[in-house]
């Protein structure tokens, strides 16, 4: 696990079984991860025609076009499920797309609950040991930040899992773009 920040620098930290889980502040491309979440739609319209925005829009400024790519060959994506692709010029092991919004852009208790307990299947099925997730539905799925972490809070107390988690709120900062 990727790690040099103060725990002075988290806004909360809360324990679900056997997992850590972090609340911050801040730009999920700047968390110390070995893979991050992207909050993902369910894959029907073509990648190119879209403009990613927040953490996807972050991601492919950053990271470049090539997790766009893959996760475009992994075709539709049933609603809260997660897909594994390579996170491009990012410096992360990997980026776990989850489709969290349904096909009317709205994220549902069902999408977010999902999202979070299948993106948390990838992180065992690949042994990672850390990893950070945007506030599922507070962007582009027309949630409130508040309502997001709610419902992620709750599908993290159904899961066991040993990986360190890192929720990010989003932080406006001048050079990035990210939840």
């Amino acid at each position: 696990m990727r790690s040099d920040r103060t725990p002075s620098a988290y806004d909360s930290l809360f324990l679900v079984a056997n997992m850590k889980i972090d609340i911050v502040t801040g730009n999920i491309l700047d968390q110390k991860t070995e893979v991050i979440v992207n909050s993902w739609n369910r894959n029907v319209i073509p990648w190119w025609l879209l403009l990613p925005q927040g953490v996807s829009g972050a991601i492919k400024k950053q990271g470049g076009i090539t997790p766009f790519r893959e996760v475009a060959k992994c075709g539709t994506i049933p609603l809260g499920e997660a897909r594994l692709t390579s996170a491009g010029r990012l410096p992360f092991q990997g980026i776990i797309h989850v489709a969290g919004i349904n096909l009317l852009w709205f994220a549902t208790e069902y999408s977010v609950t999902n999202s979070v307990i299948n993106a948390m299947k990838v992180v065992n099925e690949n042994q990672f040991q850390s990893v950070a997730f945007p506030l599922i539905g507070s962007g582009s799925g027309n949630r409130g930040k508040a309502w997001s972490l709610n419902v992620m809070r709750n599908a993290f107390e159904k899961i066991e899992n040993q990986a360190h988690v890192v929720i990010v709120k989003y932080r406006v900062s001048n050079d990035s773009i990210g939840h």
